[in-house]
């Protein structure tokens, strides 16, 4: 559950690779963000060498996105982001009014991210199992977001043990649920594991979404996501491992725009009235009244007495209470009933 049931929910708009090594395509993305009213835009920094053998193959879907003759290594040494694109792109954050970060996929990249000042650290869902990686971000006392794809519940107990150890607190660690098929199909989400963890592992849980469309990490939030994280591009028809199933910027502003509103809808959690029903109350609900002309000094009868709006007179829960009064004065049909 949230801390504060009035936190807003950190929308992380997911940039990635998505800028295909370009850091024009990367300025437009971040103003894509901004511009949809994401807290975060995101991107991931690494060097290919730290993170694949040579010959490492590509993922099934990146096989069908991206040149099928090239290795993994090659199709992600050209979306590296230089020390100088990360200055550029953080310049570019401070201008637009979003908050700039990125995940580091390997203890070296996390050290680079730090020193550029992010304010938290993503996990992504890869390094879950991978002990040197977890005790180098735990030691490093920022806030940590922890995707949690492909994993077990053992696994992700592991991790927070091994992120604990290091250092880190667990008030200052959030859980993603995610799947890290992309597209996710809908038979594959399970929503109810992001509940799971938060009940098992009393811990905040958020989520981050690779199905199509934006009614998943909508109905997250409604579940009690603290966090969204969902990829994003400028057109899903550009060639590249992500750009598919990925949000354009419309439906970017869309998801946004309906987590906002939904955090307005979730409330309080206090069942009574709302301010603007209020007044509803005298027009629709419903008032003892004459059924007929009564005369004074009459008995009330379920013969003489009916129910019927407006709700401004005596209330219907009096009914037993008001049968066998006498009347103390005469009341034509329809008048509402006193006593």
């Amino acid at each position: 559950m949230r801390n504060n049931i009035s936190e807003p929910t950190l929308v992380i708009a997911e940039a990635g690779v998505n800028h295909n090594g370009s850091l024009e395509m990367a300025f437009e993305l971040i103003d894509a963000a901004s511009d949809a009213g994401a807290d975060v835009v995101k991107f991931q920094t690494f060097k290919a060498e730290n993170l694949v053998t040579q010959s490492a193959a590509k993922a099934d879907y990146q096989l069908g996105t991206t040149d099928v003759k090239e290795t993994q290594f090659e199709m992600i040494k050209k979306l590296e982001l230089s020390y100088d694109m990360h200055l550029k792109l953080i310049s570019k954050c401070k201008e637009k009014g979003i908050r700039f970060s990125s995940t580091g996929f390997d203890s070296s990249s996390v050290d680079l991210l730090i020193d550029l000042g992010v304010d938290f650290i993503k996990v992504p869902s890869g390094e879950i199992t991978n002990l040197p990686y977890l005790r180098h971000v735990g030691s490093k006392g920022l806030p940590i977001i922890l995707s949690t794809g492909m994993s077990t519940m053992q696994e992700v107990k592991v991790a927070l043990r091994l992120l604990d150890q290091a250092g880190s607190k667990k008030s200052d660690i959030k859980v993603l649920h995610c799947n890290t098929e992309y597209p996710t199909v809908m038979e594959d989400v399970n929503l109810r594991a992001m509940l799971a963890m938060r009940d098992e592992l009393e811990i905040n849980i958020g989520y981050s979404d690779h199905t199509l469309g934006i009614e998943v990490p909508i109905a997250a939030v409604a579940l009690g996501a603290t966090v969204i994280e969902k990829h994003f591009t400028l057109d899903r028809t550009m060639e590249g491992p992500d750009h598919a199933s990925s949000l354009e910027p419309d439906e970017l502003m869309q998801m946004v725009y309906s987590i906002r509103n939904i955090e307005k809808a979730m409330g309080d959690g206090l069942k009574m009235p709302s301010k603007s029903e209020r007044d509803n109350i005298r027009i629709v609900r419903k008032s003892i009244v004459a059924s007929k002309n009564i005369k004074v000094g009459e008995k009330f009868t379920e013969d003489n007495l009916d129910v019927k709006r407006p709700g401004t007179g005596i209330s219907p829960l009096r009914w037993d209470e008001i049968l066998g009064l006498e009347s103390k004065k005469d009341f034509q049909a329809d008048e509402l009933i006193s006593i």
